[in-house]
């Protein structure tokens, strides 16, 4: 087990040096500066809890004015976009394509294509993804990508049997009349069938609430209620401490006038999350409200380009997107485990180790979740008996997440990947390190990795 004051107290003893293998990565590097894929800027919409500042619009106006800020912000001429991309979880029927309808809104060419993608909390992710492959592989050079959320207004369905009957009524009324479908309506119907389906943070496979399973993966991995503690305080003394320095000046765009994220508790201590009881397994698991990420509407958008065309507009890019991975792993026993599989599969592929990165950004679902990856990385017995034996490596704490996380400020399911390249990007630009290592899990057992470099302006 990794003990977070243990994690706290280590200390580099290396100088940070630059990897020969820097331009030999395997995926989106290419000596071609029309396919050499850059992540130009970024900007959010200020995260806030759910039914609060947001609760009268719809998901699709949320990525509008994410779009909208992004467009704002770096005066890209909408004529030189190429195509639109846009994650979300919780679909709104009328808005499948939440991409379209929001990328037309934000008065984008309505020749501009675009479409919507779904994979749970790494949503975003997979749309900055496939904006990269649009680019290395010349089908692009200028993708707006980005998510959306919103719980402030989730479809809540009438119960299967009562659906199929009012599918059915308008054949019951024609063949019956009003008795007939009276009849069809009420025929054969039991009170349980009065009821509203509401959406669950569960998986569908194994009908597992993501909070039940991160306190197992705690459990096994032995991280324990204080340490997750320790790390959700520190999640939001670092995002109060990054606002009030005015990190995030810049990356988040206002609404109403207003930058103010509403989740971030600046003020939490040991003791006043160490007094909430347990929120999932009751009477002794080890997950509260304080260190669980909470139910968050918000919107974010990244402005992807090749190279070559950045340097065309006059942009100066922020990182280079050099790899990624996306893979899967059990879902009934390690559902929020992927950050370590994928972290493993992208650096081997790169010839690359923990030492080499001076910016992690991984997202935070539970405090007991991030625990666990971070233990299972550097765990000699994991490794050996999921990876031949090679570890993954130890996370320097003095460089993960130093501007808070998703703990303090809020998941957005849709939107969170968009927000970890964006300040993963101005960190490696303001703290001058070489490469970054983002990672999240998402539900279904799947997760992401990528690695940024430094843009050197």
């Amino acid at each position: 087990m990794i003990s977070l004051r243990t994690l706290n107290a280590t200390k580099s003893s290396f100088l940070r040096r630059t990897p020969s293998f820097a331009s030999s990565f395997s995926t989106a590097s290419s000596s071609d500066p029309s396919k050499t894929v850059v992540i130009v800027d970024g900007v959010r919409l200020p995260f806030a809890t759910t039914s609060t500042i947001y609760a009268n619009e719809m998901a699709v106006d949320l990525q509008r004015l994410a779009f909208h800020g992004l467009l704002t912000k770096t005066a890209l001429p909408k004529n030189e976009i190429d195509y639109v991309i846009a994650g979300t979880v919780i679909q709104e029927v009328r808005t499948s394509n939440v991409a379209r309808e929001a990328s037309i809104n934000a008065g984008i060419p309505n020749s501009v294509g675009s479409h919507t993608v779904s994979m749970a909390c790494i949503s975003s992710n997979a749309a900055i993804c496939a904006a990269a492959e649009k680019i290395a592989t010349g089908h692009a050079s200028v993708v707006i990508a980005g998510g959306c959320e919103t719980f402030s207004d989730v479809p809540i369905r009438l119960s299967r049997p009562i659906r199929q009957k009012l599918i059915t009524l308008p054949k019951a009324m024609k063949k019956g009349g009003p008795l007939g479908a009276l009849k069809h309506m009420f025929g054969k119907l039991k009170m349980k069938d009065v009821s509203l389906e509401t959406p669950a943070i569960a998986n569908f496979t194994t009908g597992e609430v993501m909070g039940v399973s991160s306190d197992r993966l705690a459990a096994k991995f032995g991280v324990s209620r204080e340490e997750q503690d320790e790390f959700a305080v520190r999640s939001h003394v670092l995002a109060q401490k990054a606002h009030d320095d005015g990190f995030y000046k810049g990356e988040i765009t206002p609404y109403n006038g207003s930058t103010v994220e509403n989740g971030i508790k600046g003020d939490s201590t040991i003791e006043s999350v160490s007094k909430l009881k347990p929120a999932f397994v009751k009477p002794h698991g080890t997950h509260t409200a304080a260190n669980s990420s909470y139910l968050t509407d918000g919107a974010s958008a990244s402005l992807v380009m090749s190279e070559q065309k950045a340097l065309e507009l006059g942009f100066q890019p922020m990182a280079y997107l050099r790899d990624w991975s996306f893979k899967a792993c059990d879902p009934f026993e390690e559902l929020l485990l992927g950050p370590t599989y994928c972290s493993q599969e992208v650096l081997t592929k790169n010839n690359m180790s923990m030492s080499d990165f001076g910016v992690f950004e991984i997202h935070e679902a539970f405090a007991g979740q991030i625990l666990s990856n971070l233990t299972a990385m550097n765990s000699q017995g994991f490794a050996d008996d999921k990876f031949g034996g090679k570890k993954v490596g130890e996370v320097d704490m003095d460089k993960l997440n130093t501007k808070g996380g998703s703990l303090a400020l809020g998941h957005p399911f849709g939107a969170t990947g968009s927000r970890l390249v964006t300040t993963a990007s101005r960190r490696l630009q303001k703290e001058e390190e070489r490469f970054a290592l983002i990672a999240a899990c998402a539900d279904g057992g799947t997760g992401h990795a990528c690695i940024l470099e430094r843009y050197d302006n």
